[in-house]
């Protein structure tokens, strides 16, 4: 991938993400995922999550994508049927690979309102059966550049000259760049990726055309180019995430947490999951502690 920009991409859709109710209790602005946009290959849902105790999102099954949590707010505990559990708090995030099957919850673990960004990557036909698998990484560990007023978190992908050891079975991109006011930047995306920007705070001016100030909760969609042109010409400071990913080209069968890619893969995911089979084994007796503490 270049390091130099010379074609931008331009923002070809924008729209607000609007505050609707997930989980039990909880508060979620979905931008990928809506009716608006259904699918954005490979980006299956975005959610930005708020929610306090005793409100989250307990036991639920997931299969055929990976979910990405970064937390921006507050702390969350995950369990799951395989015995993994931890707790993530604001800066960390948790790569998880549904793969074939997992049941898990995710509970505040703090005080107040627990806030973050939740991004669900779909999986190639050849790896929506593959064994579940953790990535996890403390704030402390993720790579960070700075330069010219502009600050950036690799989580996934390259950015400034620093690479994130985030492994991607889809080839996927996740910067969280803060730009001081008057700071721009230039960041290279791979020709063939789908590509977005979520505003988290301030506002700020994206793409290669002129266009009014974009301020938070705004998702942006890029078009085609070579990478991204965003700035601050703002008195605060502009605070977005950039992801972008490699489409698979594959059809999408979606019943709420299992992504397959055909409608019969669907009706014996269900089957297996009312008969706990073929991944779904361990979610016959397994209930989570935290869903019981919060008494879900």
């Amino acid at each position: 991938m270049s390091n130099v920009v010379t074609d931008p991409r331009p923002v070809v859709r924008k729209f607000l993400a609007r505050p609707q109710h997930e989980g039990v209790g909880a508060t979620v602005r979905r931008s990928i995922g809506r009716f608006e946009l259904k699918y954005f290959d490979p980006f299956l849902v975005l959610d930005e999550f708020s929610v306090s105790a005793p409100a989250g999102f307990p036991d639920h099954p997931h299969r055929g994508f990976e979910t990405v949590t970064y937390m921006l707010q507050g702390a969350v505990t995950h369990e799951d049927f395989e015995g993994h559990k931890g707790t993530i708090e604001a800066g960390d995030l948790q790569w998880m690979t549904a793969g074939r099957g997992i049941v898990h919850s995710e509970m505040p673990a703090a005080e107040g309102t627990q806030k973050g960004l939740q991004l669900w990557i779909n999986l190639s036909s050849k790896h929506k059966m593959i064994e579940p698998r953790y990535q996890e990484m403390k704030s402390r560990e993720i790579k960070e550049a700075s330069r010219n007023g502009v600050d950036v978190r690799v989580i996934a992908g390259e950015a400034l000259g620093v690479k994130s050891e985030v492994y991607t079975r889809t080839p996927t991109m996740f910067l969280d760049f803060t730009l001081k006011p008057g700071a721009h930047i230039r960041q290279p995306i791979p020709l063939s990726w789908n590509a977005f920007v979520y505003v988290l705070e301030g506002e700020g001016v994206f793409g290669k055309e002129r266009c009014s100030a974009v301020s938070a909760h705004h998702l942006l969609l890029l078009g085609e180019g070579d990478g991204l042109c965003a700035s601050n010409k703002s008195s605060k400071a502009l605070r977005f995430i950039l992801v972008g990913g490699e489409p698979l080209g594959e059809p999408v069968r979606q019943y709420g947490p299992f992504v397959m890619n055909t409608q019969e893969q669907i009706d014996q995911t269900i089957e297996d999951y009312e008969n706990c089979v073929n991944g779904f084994e361990k979610a016959r007796q397994w209930k989570s502690q935290s869903t019981f503490v919060f008494g879900y």
